[in-house]
């Protein structure tokens, strides 16, 4: 699977097999949810300095990885894929924007429709789909415009799981 973003979206929970994409990524430790609006409007936000400059070419839409159990303190990577590894990490202001990649292997896939507030239902509905269990991170890739009427945006969830 090279599209992070297929043209249609995922009409069910599908398995799907996730290549190793490389990322140009903020990273932030011991994050909750408590923080993660603030998180995304500064991270984005300096990252799109980068796009504008030419820094950062991005091949697909945003995305951020969960890594971790999310109703603790977990880790986020905020960012975009890229066609080329960053070589070094590049300044956005006070923020590091570093080279990860998209983990590979295989993964459930589901499209929520809908508010970012209903994401967490929709993570439950993916996990209880899933059949298999999950690795422990877990990858949101904002297809729409998030400033979209919120009924119209378009997130696709990919849970990584064992085999």
């Amino acid at each position: 699977m090279t599209d992070l973003a297929p043209a249609q979206p995922y009409d069910h929970a599908a398995r799907v097999e996730l290549d190793s994409v490389p990322l140009a990524v903020i990273r932030h430790a011991g994050v909750t949810l408590g923080d993660i609006r603030t998180l995304f409007d500064d991270g984005y936000g300096a990252i799109a300095a980068l796009i504008g400059t030419g820094a950062i070419t991005p091949t697909g839409p945003a995305l951020a990885i969960y890594k971790g159990d999310v109703e603790q303190a977990f880790d986020l990577e905020l960012g975009f894929p890229v066609a080329n590894a960053l070589s070094s990490p590049l300044t956005a202001g006070e923020r590091s924007v570093v080279p990860s990649t998209l983990p590979s292997g295989p993964a459930v896939a589901a499209t929520h429709l809908g508010s970012y507030d209903d994401l967490g239902e929709a993570w439950g509905r993916l996990a209880d789909a899933a059949g298999a269990q999950p690795t422990g991170s877990w990858i949101e890739v904002y297809v729409s415009d998030p400033s979209q009427e919120p009924d119209h945006l378009r997130t696709d969830l990919l849970m990584p799981v064992t085999g």
